[in-house]
């Protein structure tokens, strides 16, 4: 296979990746040194993609009902289906459910076919859980969702602040630019607001470690000092913005003088005063901000309070300088162009806007175009509850596992009368309720576009084969499409045909007046498409070679070409701790996981890192509800209840815990943190508040605890709490029991036997202190191994994990199995802290040890560990302090 460059398909940061094969037959990615996203970086996550392109677990032909079907007749029953509710029940009587992991194209050709032949708003997406907010701060301020800073703009700036964004963790090959620009330029300073200390703080100059939910009030405090300032900035009030005295008025009412913020937020008065000194001294200001800002019920007011900062100083569309919105997925951004939210039309027009009806209907030819916009993701599952959806088609997304109330939605799912999949994994929490499962093609079989944070659109390229029948997602659509009658609007051959009717619609009767604009692309040949070259719009006529940043002329695309300050009052969330619920549970992402697994849960590198669900929590909590380290604990709301791991750690903010997104049904038997978290939503952009609810938190009092290492995945049975992850050539699973077996041999010998002639089973049971072990060894190898006991104390389980790599075992190692203790102690490298090159704790500690080592740079020249997407350095600087 010839190298090909493509773009990973995590985070909106966009790198790009080569893709090529080895001399031994092995998928191998690499940074691409000439994408300007990335020059050749890689995170963990994109650095372990080979790992993630086999065919297990795959869906690879349709079903209906759960049985095998050719295309032709899933695809007519989809069309049927769908023409039926539209004709019984209007068009409000379907919805589809898409994605940011769909390409632009996909994205494109979904949209069309719902608002402009179907005539219904319904369409959302995944995306509406995390920059929602972010659109809409965008378009109330500049009349047009246009993020203005390029990635060079982290390099020009004087002062970043990261706001509400974990950089180091969630966008870390853009975190290791601001590393080395601050290396480069030791005038850069870097500031960090989040309740929690987290990996981002290491480069951090100054941390304010804000009280939950009050970013709002820090920045109508700062808009509050500034309008005092030398640096308010009068010309560009006047001359380019609108609704600054109301604005000024309801910072001044609802933030007050230094004091009141610092109390407000549970800052010091010199630590805000100290900020917004010098924030106001700092013309060059890129201010970072992600998820931590857009959910909340109130998010779409915290990216307002933002961007009126940056207005009052003028300090928008030059080098270093602007608000900057990182985006989650990897084509959050190409939704956004085509319209994929159910309140946008195609190319950055605006749904309620009669002439963008008009224009954009006329374009399609379409019978219909949506004149009021659909029900937002929320929203729409509500109204498959009540029945109103009849008709449900989920591309490219898990939402049982990732939106918030989860029971809520799978009863939804579960009542709907008709529920159509595309996915490329059999298994998720999602298809168990699909009447029909479509098989989509995945990254590195499929060809089209995306978008990343910076508007920079970038080739996906296929370079694997296509396995079974799998189709790309723009294909099922159009075909779909056909069926309902439109064969003529949906004729599309290539990605490209797609492509080239977006880039026209984005400059049909445009002239200036709208920010999005790739009409130069418009009649790009096959060849011209296939090698495109990243490049950030708008891309036409004026600037043909792309666009760095926006709004450099100080035009915005408001009716009246001025950007508009919004009024930001001090609202809290919708609700509150309480004696029942007394902290305040945040959710987010992890170093090397993604989403809900279905990728990243297939490499045994990204999950050895983090192998269960956690919730942190401060020392003083953990002692105040009587909660142990590494203990099991329940996390309640007034929803519902998750079993996790507690890690008792001074990074997590008092009153306060955090649990990971990540884990679904798949991987654990009650983690997904989505069912705790409510529905309430931030009335204009309608995002959840995933950020802030209470809970409780108390000590699961388990029987037994026990961990199982097998080659073969396992139905667990018999455990009342269990978390499985992959290792190399096996899986892992944590385990806990509320009852206690009888009979412990039999209960291993039926979670981990089949039968086998060729099998010799040895174990250990200590009656006084009933601790239980176990081994199955087949063909003189380690198939699979069970450790139980009646509290914690259990053997390590990395060096053990060792042992499915040897094609033999030892005398040593079979002893070693039934005491529990490796037979050379420096055999336990421990637990993974550089995903990258695989590197261990006990190593690491080592090495420090036996080096007197004082440096992560002296542990990278020694191990490399820390020396590829620097994720992991912050976990260094913490062993050397220990």
């Amino acid at each position: 296979m010839n190298k090909v460059k493509t773009t990973c398909p995590y985070c909106g940061v966009g790198c790009g990746v080569i893709a090529s094969l080895s001399e031994e037959g092995k998928i191998v990615v690499t940074g691409d040194p000439d994408h300007p996203a990335n020059f050749g970086n890689l995170c963990s996550k994109g650095a372990a993609l080979a790992d993630t392109v086999g065919y297990d677990g795959r869906l690879l032909y349709p079903e209906v009902d759960g049985e095998t079907e050719n295309w032709l007749n899933a695809l007519n029953l989809v069309a049927d289906k769908l023409s039926s509710a539209v004709r019984n029940h209007g068009p409000g009587s379907v919805a589809f459910y898409v994605s940011g992991q769909l390409l632009t194209e996909d994205y494109y050709v979904a949209n069309k076919l719902m608002k402009g032949f179907i005539g219904s708003g319904n369409i959302d997406t995944n995306s509406r859980l995390c920059m929602s907010s972010a659109v809409a701060g965008y378009k109330r301020a500049f009349g047009s969702d246009t993020v203005p800073c390029s990635y060079e703009d982290l390099e020009c700036a004087k002062l970043i602040i990261l706001t509400g964004s974990n950089t180091a963790w969630c966008h870390p090959v853009l975190f290791q630019r601001i590393k080395k620009a601050k290396r480069n330029n030791p005038d850069l300073t870097i500031v960090v607001v989040d309740p929690r200390k987290t990996a981002s703080v290491d480069i951090a100059d100054v941390h304010l470690a804000i009280k939950a939910g009050t970013d709002h009030v820090l920045f109508n405090g700062l808009l509050t000092y500034l309008d005092g300032s030398t640096e308010k900035n009068n010309k560009f009030i006047s001359n380019n913005t609108e609704g600054f005295d109301a604005a000024i008025a309801e910072a001044k009412e609802s933030a007050g003088d230094i004091e009141k913020v610092a109390s407000f937020c549970g800052l010091s008065k010199e630590s805000i005063e100290n900020f917004f000194r010098l924030f106001a001294r700092t013309e060059r200001v890129v201010t970072v901000y992600s998820q931590g800002i857009n959910q909340w019920s109130n998010g779409t007011d915290r990216v307002n309070s933002i961007i009126n900062c940056h207005l009052i100083t003028g300090r928008i569309g030059r080098p270093g300088m602007g608000p900057f919105s990182f985006t989650g997925q990897p084509n959050a951004m190409g939704g956004r162009e085509v319209g994929g939210l159910s309140n946008q039309l195609a190319a950055h027009m605006a749904l309620e806007n009669k002439d963008h009806q008009n224009l954009v209907q006329t374009f399609w030819q379409s019978p219909y175009i949506a004149k009021q916009e659909g029900l937002k993701a929320v929203d729409l599952f509500k109204a498959v509850h009540e029945g109103k959806i009849k008709v449900l088609w989920i591309m490219a997304t898990n939402p049982a596992v990732s939106l918030p109330d989860t029971e809520f939605v799978r009863e939804a799912l579960e009542k709907c009368e008709f529920v159509v999949v595309s996915d490329c994994v059999r298994e998720t929490d999602t298809t168990k309720y699909a009447d029909v499962l479509l098989p989509g093609q995945t990254w590195g079989e499929r060809d089209g576009t995306v978008t990343n944070s910076e508007r920079r659109i970038t080739r996906q390229r296929s370079f694997l084969p296509i396995p079974g029948d799998a189709k790309p997602d723009w294909w099922i659509i159009s075909e779909v499409a056909k069926r309902m009658g439109f064969a003529e609007k949906f004729n599309y051959e290539e990605p490209r045909d797609i492509f080239i009717e977006h880039a026209a619609l984005s400059g049909h009767k445009n002239n200036g007046r709208r920010d999005f604009d790739i009409s130069l692309f418009s009649d790009v040949s096959y060849r011209g498409y296939d090698d495109l070259e990243p490049v950030q719009w708008p891309v036409n006529r004026k600037s043909p070679e792309g666009t760095e940043r926006m709004f450099v002329d100080g035009l915005f695309f408001t009716p009246s070409k001025k950007a508009q300050f919004i009024t930001v009052k001090a609202k809290t969330p919708a609700s509150n701790v309480n004696e029942n619920y007394p902290l305040v549970l945040n959710t987010g992402r992890i170093r090397d996981q993604w989403h809900t697994m279905t990728r990243t849960g297939k490499s045994a590198i990204l999950s050895a890192h983090i192998i269960e669900p956690y919730v942190e929590l401060h020392p003083d909590d953990a002692h105040q509800f009587k909660v142990e380290n590494n203990s099991l604990v329940t996390v309640s709301s007034d929803k519902a209840e998750v079993i996790v791991r507690a890690v008792v750690s001074d990074s997590q903010q008092k009153g306060n815990v955090f649990v990971p997104i990540h884990w679904s049904h798949q991987f654990a038997s009650k983690a997904g943190v989505g069912s705790l978290v409510g529905n309430n939503c931030d009335p204009v952009s309608g995002q959840p508040e995933f950020k802030y609810t209470p809970v409780k938190i108390k000590t699961y009092n388990a029987k037994w605890f026990g961990f199982l290492l097998s080659r073969r995945k396992l139905d667990i049975k018999n455990a009342t709490y269990w978390s499985s992850s992959k290792g190399h050539g096996m899986w892992r699973y944590e385990l806990a029991g509320d009852e206690s077996a009888e009979d412990w041999a039999a209960c291993a010998r039926d979670l981990l036997c089949t039968k086998s002639d060729d099998v010799n089973w040895v174990e250990y049971f200590d009656q006084a202190s009933l601790r239980y072990r176990a081994a199955r060894i087949e063909n003189d190898h380690l198939e699979s191994c069970i450790f139980i006991g009646p509290d914690l104390n259990l053997p390590e389980r990395d060096w053990l994990a060792k042992l499915f790599d040897n094609d033999q075992l030892e005398e040593a190692d079979r002893i070693s199995l039934l005491t529990g203790k490796p037979t050379d102690p420096k055999a336990d490298s421990g637990r993974v802290i550089c995903a990258c090159f695989g590197v261990g704790i006990n190593t690491i500690k080592q090495c420090i040890v036996e080096n007197k080592l004082t440096t992560a740079e002296e542990i990278g020249e020694l191990l490399k560990a820390g020396t590829n997407c620097g994720s992991c350095v912050p976990e260094l600087k913490q062993l050397l302090s220990e």
